[in-house]
Formats: structure tokens, sequence, C-alpha cells
């Protein structure tokens, strides 16, 4: 029998998460790191083909120059370390966006399980940061998910429409 968790509380949790732009400098323990890629690699694909790679970015450079070509992401340089989520084999796969978004999101969740906040960034200059981080041409890179600790209390949550707004029943 799989050990489930209680629905409830999964809805809590799912309730909790924030998008976290504000970062403590506190490095990120190795073995957390690796349980936020373990979420990610234990995420669905489309015939569990599995093409994706996750980049794990320490280099303050480098941070810096994604941050900078980022919008909406300057962030970024803040954050002690980001993780770029690749989908591979763009023009031969076809369900690389749909693979990776579910990857990132398994990562948000256990990071924030972790304590650990990130932010989903998806604006910034994909061929600068595939030539940063030695990203084949055929590769996508899907996001940079900046990943610290939070140095701020938790946002309070952003308002939700209505359930009975966002659903109907054929």
């Amino acid at each position: 029998m799989i050990n489930l968790i209680n629905p409830k509380d999964l809805l809590e949790f799912l309730k909790s998460r924030r998008s976290i732009r504000i970062f403590d400098n506190k490095p990120i323990p190795d073995e957390e790191i690796k349980m936020i890629l373990e979420a990610g690699r234990w995420s669905p694909s489309a015939f569990n083909r599995q093409m994706w790679e996750f980049i794990v970015i320490k280099s303050r450079d480098i941070l810096e120059k994604i941050s900078e070509t980022a919008p909406w992401g300057k962030f970024i340089k803040r954050a002690p370390i980001a993780i770029a989520i690749i989908g591979k084999d763009k023009n031969k796969y076809k369900w690389f966006i749909q693979d990776t978004t579910l990857a990132s999101m398994n990562m948000i969740l256990m990071a924030w399980s972790l304590g650990i906040g990130s932010c989903w960034v998806g604006d910034m200059d994909r061929d600068l940061a595939k030539e940063l981080l030695n990203v084949s041409k055929e590769d996508y890179v899907l996001t940079i998910l900046p990943i610290g600790y939070l140095k701020v209390e938790i946002p309070r949550p952003t308002l939700r429409k209505k359930i009975e707004e966002i659903y109907r029943i054929v």
C-alpha cells in the first residue's frame, strides 16, 4: 500500500506556496538540492522519455548575466543558486514544454516543502542562457528557477478567482 498524504493537508500545502523573489544568502545544502532535483526526475513525462536536463547554477557571474536579460527576473542574481530546466531535442520531441513544465512544478513544490523559495522565470534571453550554460541549439531553456531560503516573511496570498468562475461541467 502506498503511503498517501492527507488530501486536506496537501491542499493546504499547495495553497501556502508563494513565488519568492527575495532570498537569504544562506547556502543550500547539497542534500536539499538533490531532493529538489529528484522531485524533477520523478515528474511524469510523455512516454516516460524524460527528455530533460537540470543544470544547477552556482556561478555568480552566470546568475548575474542571465538576470540582466530577464525583464521580470532581475532577482535571479540575488538567489544563492538557480536551476535551469532544459527540454532536450526540441526539434525531434514535441512534448518538451509540457514535460519540463511538470518537472519545474515538482521542483518548486519540493523546494517549498524544504522551506526554500523559488519563482518561475519565463522571459529571458534563451540564446544567451544556452551559451552560458553550454546547452545545445537543439535544446530549449524552459526556465531558470532561482532557489533560496526566504529572507522575509512568507508573502500573503494573492487573490484567486472563485472556484465557480473557473470551471464548468459538460
